[in-house]
């Protein structure tokens, strides 16, 4: 399988705002998860001028796999400097995969409170879901094989740029 071309992630932030803005509620909060996520909730933070701080959530603790893979060496502490109940939350991550990252911080969101609904935006859908899950707001559908992965980060100059990853 030929890899499609890598678009321009800030372009995708662009757009993935434009697709959120008609949505948004009054008191609207979003909860970028750790790191690709946390990134993209700052942009889409600034671009729809929403005020208030941003929550950022590390799922290292509600993962599934938890015990077999034990702890990611790059923990990064949650913080949801805002009440979670009955608020609409928009939680953001850069890729959606198998919905299992998703599913755990979702877990982690109703440790909490209730919120009034959770939407998920992400700038790209690999397919692959092994739960129930997808993403309203999505800036890119792409297909890679298991043994790719597609990693967001942010260049010498803090503009956010995709890359391919090869596993064995």
């Amino acid at each position: 399988m030929s890899l499609p071309t890598l678009p321009d992630a800030e372009a995708q932030c662009v757009a993935l705002a434009e697709m959120i803005r008609p949505n948004l509620q009054p008191g609207t909060m979003l909860v970028g998860i750790h790191s690709g996520g946390a990134w993209i909730a700052r942009r889409l933070s600034e671009l729809l001028g929403l005020p208030g701080e941003i929550g950022l959530i590390d799922v290292s603790f509600y993962r599934d796999d938890f015990g077999e893979k034990g702890l990611h060496p790059q923990v990064k502490p949650t913080s949801i400097p805002f009440e979670v109940e009955g608020r609409p939350l928009i939680l953001v991550d850069d890729v959606l995969y198998t919905g299992r990252t998703t599913r755990a911080a979702i877990n982690e969101l109703f440790d909490y409170g209730r919120p009034a609904s959770v939407r998920l935006a992400v700038l790209a859908d690999r397919g692959g879901r092994e739960l129930p899950i997808y993403a309203e707001f999505c800036a890119w559908q792409v297909e890679l094989a298991d043994s790719r992965e597609l990693v967001l980060e942010p260049d010498a100059s803090g503009r956010l740029q995709w890359r391919y990853v090869d596993h064995a």
